[in-house]
């Protein structure tokens, strides 16, 4: 039972270490991180032409929430070979009880190098078009979800809610001011999002 016990601590912790993020390194890195509070920033921006008050004050948080997370990351939150060394101890120990993990990435941060580097060009020429893409969809989303608050809105945002919380609290703990205070205003916007839900339904 203790050994069961001590691998599923390990895997919570390995977990909880990969939520807590890296550093982003590279251009792409920056704008696949920031992505998400542009969108949320043109989310917030329809909803307010549109009138929807409380839905744009929801999404403005959480893009402010991401922004300032981002901002964390780039100072507080440790590099990919950091991390890489930061859990080296526990996968070690994963694999002593028995466990079976996928082999670490490189701690560079670049693709396998088994791909050719035509084929490392093409994969690097999509993922700003990737990221166009998802801010685009992202949008079209966020201006038209959740029509009316559903059960399923409730449990989407109460899961959000609950794990910014825990990466908030993490951040303090380890001292991170700046991701800390981003999770927690991510927090916010996705309660805000489940008021301005009931209290502004889309037509």
């Amino acid at each position: 039972m203790a050994r069961d016990n001590s691998k599923v601590r390990l895997q919570l912790e390995l977990l909880l270490l990969a939520q807590d993020g890296t550093r982003p390194s590279g251009t792409l890195q920056w704008v696949s991180a920031v992505a998400p509070a542009l969108t949320q920033a043109a989310v917030g921006a329809g909803h307010w032409a549109a009138g929807r008050r409380q839905r744009a004050l929801a999404a403005w948080a959480s893009a402010a929430g991401t922004g300032l997370a981002v901002w964390g990351l780039g100072t507080e939150a440790p590099t990919r070979a950091e991390m890489v060394k930061n859990t080296r101890p526990h996968r070690d120990l994963l694999r002593k009880l028995g466990e079976r993990l996928p082999p670490e990435a490189p701690a560079t941060g670049g693709t396998q190098t088994h791909l050719s580097q035509r084929s490392q060009n093409a994969l690097a020429a999509l993922i700003p078009a990737q990221i166009v893409v998802g801010v685009v969809f992202g949008v079209r989303s966020g201006l038209r979800h959740p029509r009316q608050l559903t059960a399923r809105a409730i449990a989407s945002e109460t899961f959000s809610t609950v794990t910014y919380v825990v990466l908030a609290a993490r951040a303090v703990q380890r001292r991170r001011p700046r991701i800390a205070a981003g999770r927690a205003l991510s927090a916010a916007g996705s309660l805000a999002r489940l008021r301005a839900a009931s209290a502004e339904p889309l037509q």
